[in-house]
């Protein structure tokens, strides 16, 4: 299936969700997302084009092992150093080229995949008049799936910028893609930063 908005243009009710583009996945983090630094241009490209309609989420973990809830307990168990007792904190700001739109762009946190856990995201969204969403970051078969999905669950038009999200695996990215394209075709639509710019007025 083709790559491109059919649904139409995007409106000014359009807000560019950036997802978990931190150092954390970056370079030199045990968790390093090598695919991020290929993405990093069009990521910066969009946000430096709606820096006010764009909103980042942080992945934050807890701050010690006992404070992860179930099966996250036996995750943090795998990754220790990456609880926040143990991980400087500048691990979790957001890459510098993207930060420093900070604001007016948002920065919401969040401790689990998706970031509509608790509801806040959405209320904030709803009382801005928000109905469709951008969506860029990483990863794209792990946070970038749990937001798309809970967005498809809320009724938001879902549009995933192509060339601008990225995964750890060639195949996790690939099968996602195609989850999304062809078992979505109705709620998600995939298409190319640039076909993304055009076809969202600025201001």
């Amino acid at each position: 299936m083709a790559q491109t908005l059919r649904f139409g243009p995007l409106g000014r009710d359009t807000l560019h969700l950036c997802i978990d583009m931190q150092r954390l996945f970056g370079p030199g983090s045990v968790w390093a997302v090598p695919w991020i630094e290929q993405v990093r241009p069009m990521v910066a490209t969009l946000v430096a084009a709606r820096p006010d309609r764009t909103l980042f989420t942080r992945f934050i973990p807890p701050p010690r092992l006992d404070a992860a809830a179930g099966t996250w307990m036996r995750y943090y168990a795998q990754w220790p150093q990456m609880l926040r007792e143990r991980l400087d904190g500048e691990w979790l700001e957001l890459l510098p080229e993207l930060a420093r739109h900070v604001p007016p762009a948002k920065v919401i946190d969040k401790a689990v995949y998706s970031p509509w856990h608790d509801g806040s995201l959405h209320r904030l969204l709803r009382g801005a008049g928000v109905t469709t969403l951008v969506v860029t970051g990483g990863e794209t078969d792990v946070c970038v799936l749990a937001t798309v999905l809970g967005a498809v669950d809320l009724g938001y038009r879902v549009v995933l910028v192509s060339d601008a999200i990225c995964s750890s695996t060639d195949g996790g990215h690939d099968s996602a893609m195609t989850l999304y394209r062809d078992r979505f075709s109705q709620q998600i639509e995939t298409a190319p930063l640039a076909e993304i710019l055009e076809a969202w007025p600025a201001g």
